[in-house]
């Protein structure tokens, strides 16, 4: 058993490198030596593991984030997202886009498939939960008390697949309020469990805080405030797939040992920093438990 695991954290050494070094080498030389196995042999390795090579784990984390600029970066030149995706022009670079997402990049930005989107992604998200789960403690959270917060909210209803597009009406309205992430902190509340809640009824909240008040309008925004009050923070540092394990511990270990009862205000998170603008790896997500 001690050698399975040991085996296991080599080739998780690999999962790591790709996730933080999106635009490094990852010739076979430089993967194999991380895992410290025969070149030889480690793309049947990786694969037997994930079930997917690591050429093509990488090459679609930064098909990923290429989607995203498209989607939500209008201004930047299709030509200057295959440079930054590793491609020698745009012709190889819509190749492989076309193959994954079944759109052309142009296609992608003018009317995103959301739904092959939400595949590629949540194929990505299969690999990584099979990495070994960050086992959290009490010294991880701490009891905070948070201010009145007021926002503005879209609010995304449906199926969890077609968020993107929400998403990306949502940093339209705050790019043409001039309302950028760097200055205005972003919220998500988690209304529903994606994993139980069937997909019609799935809500979640997308904010932005600005103490400015906006006039009603037919972009969806509405005025919403996070009220004052205790709550239990926990930090999440990497891709939204281990998020949900902070959320399990909270729930499941941590308050029932605190004799702390939650508030009637749902789970929120506040985006301290995002994909694309930084390697998900780096994303930090501080997840807020009114009690």
């Amino acid at each position: 058993m001690e050698l399975t695991a040991t085996y296991r954290a080599r080739l998780d050494r690999v999962l790591r490198y790709l996730d933080e070094n999106p635009d490094g080498p990852q010739d076979l030389e430089t993967l194999s030596g991380i895992a410290a196995f025969s070149k030889f042999h480690f793309q049947r390795q990786f694969s037997a593991f994930f079930g997917v090579s690591a050429g093509a784990y990488g090459q679609r984390l930064r098909l990923l984030r290429a989607a995203q600029w498209l989607a939500y970066y209008p201004k930047r030149r299709v030509l200057d997202i295959a440079l930054d995706s590793g491609y020698a022009g745009p012709e190889a670079f819509a190749r492989a886009f076309r193959q994954l997402f079944g759109q052309s990049p142009s296609a992608f930005r003018a009317a995103p498939d959301w739904p092959s989107w939400h595949a590629a992604t949540q194929a990505i998200q299969e690999v990584r939960m099979t990495q070994a789960r960050r086992d959290y403690s009490p010294s991880d959270v701490e009891i905070v008390d948070f201010p009145a917060t007021p926002l503005m909210v879209l609010m995304h209803r449906g199926d969890p697949a077609l968020l993107g597009e929400t998403i990306r009406r949502f940093i339209a309205w705050r790019r043409a309020h001039k309302l950028p992430p760097q200055r205005f902190a972003t919220f998500n509340l988690a209304y529903d469990d994606p994993a139980t809640t069937p997909p019609e009824a799935y809500r979640f909240g997308l904010g932005v805080a600005t103490h400015q008040n906006y006039p009603p309008d037919d972009s969806g925004l509405e005025p919403l405030t996070i009220p004052a009050g205790r709550c239990a923070k926990i930090r999440h540092i990497g891709p939204d797939s281990g998020i949900a394990g902070a959320v399990l511990y909270l729930y499941r270990a941590w308050l029932p040992q605190s004799g702390l009862s939650p508030r009637d205000f749902p789970l929120f998170f506040q985006r301290v920093t995002l994909f694309p603008d930084v390697p998900e790896a780096e994303m930090v997500t501080d997840i807020f438990l009114p009690v």
